[in-house]
């Protein structure tokens, strides 16, 4: 499918780029939607052949839980309308409304259209994956603190949120999110 993997190992380590990352994220919601993983690897051969991309980590991917979708815009303007691609269909365009609840939890930048940060809350809370701050690793929106560090001191301060406040200076609401992230990921 590329050149290269997406995880290459080195020195006892296993590397991903943030894109590889995300085009992972993307392909669980997809199976998690009901699409095979051979429907979403001839879904993304496609799209290679339409587009020229290797990333699914794009705005433009959609699925309806049977179908992926690839919204293509005219002269790479946002708002030229729902020009609708079904992928696997022969060429079969379509003009509806495609459900976008993973571009909701995702920052693309232009003019690419490439995923840059990613919400994993979603945008109301403030934990991001961003890999311009703190090394990629979940923080705090705007702060750069990690998740995981605001979690351990809340645990070795016996939960409190005033401890936690007076070492790092956040808000409850950011507190009570990283520690709900960092329990998510522990369940």
């Amino acid at each position: 499918m590329r050149d290269q993997p997406p995880v290459v190992k080195g020195a006892g380590w296993y590397y991903a780029s943030f894109l590889d990352l995300v085009d992972l994220l993307f392909v669980k919601r997809f199976l998690d939607h009901g699409l095979s993983l051979q429907k979403v690897r001839r879904a993304l051969d496609e799209a290679r052949r339409v587009l020229g991309t290797e990333h699914f980590a794009r705005e433009t991917f959609f699925t309806d839980g049977s179908d992926v979708f690839l919204q293509l815009q005219e002269a790479g303007l946002k708002d030229s309308g729902d020009a609708i691609l079904e992928l696997l269909s022969g060429g079969q365009w379509v003009i509806a409304p495609v459900i976008r609840e993973l571009a909701q939890q995702i920052d693309f930048q232009s003019p690419e259209g490439l995923a840059s940060r990613w919400y994993p809350l979603g945008r109301s809370k403030p934990v991001v994956l961003d890999p311009k701050l703190s090394f990629g690793a979940p923080s705090i929106v705007h702060r750069g603190v990690k998740t995981v560090n605001v979690d351990d001191l809340f645990i070795a301060e016996h939960n409190s949120f005033e401890a936690v406040r007076a070492w790092w200076h956040l808000t409850d609401a950011e507190i009570q999110a990283a520690v709900d992230f960092e329990h998510q990921l522990r369940a």
